[in-house]
C-alpha cells in the first residue's frame, strides 16, 4: 500500500466516522449525556445544525474573498492584436534558415 492509498484511507475512516456521529447526534443527542460529555441536551440540536453551516458560510466567504484578490492583483492580459502584432515581428526579424544558408554560400565563395 502506497503513502497516497494510507492517507485516502484515513481519510475515508475519518469522514465517515464524523457522519456517522453527527447523524446520531442529531437524531439521538441524548448519547452525549449518557457517556458524560454534556449535562442537558437542551440547545445540542440548535448548536449540531448551526456550527456545519457556519463553517460552510465561512468557507464559502473566504473562497470569494480570495477569487477576488486573486482578480483585483492580477493585471489584464495583453490585447489579441498586441500579441499577434509582437508575433509577426518576430518572424519578420529571424532570417529564414533557406536564405540564411544561401548567404553563407555566398560569402563563401
Amino acid at each position: 500500500m502506497s503513502k497516497d492509498q494510507a492517507i485516502g484511507g484515513a481519510i475515508l475512516v475519518v469522514c465517515a466516522l464524523v457522519a456517522i456521529l453527527y447523524t446520531v447526534t442529531l437524531f439521538y443527542p441524548d448519547w452525549l449525556v449518557t457517556i458524560g460529555l454534556l449535562g442537558s441536551t437542551a440547545n445540542v440540536g440548535f448548536w449540531v445544525i448551526a456550527i456545519p453551516v457556519f463553517i460552510a458560510f465561512v468557507a464559502i466567504m473566504l473562497i470569494g474573498a480570495w477569487i477576488g484578490w486573486t482578480m483585483a492583483t492580477t493585471p489584464p492580459p495583453k490585447p489579441i492584436e498586441e500579441i499577434t502584432t509582437e508575433m509577426e515581428e518576430k518572424t519578420e526579424e529571424a532570417p529564414e534558415p533557406e536564405s540564411a544558408a544561401s548567404e553563407k554560400k555566398k560569402k563563401n565563395q
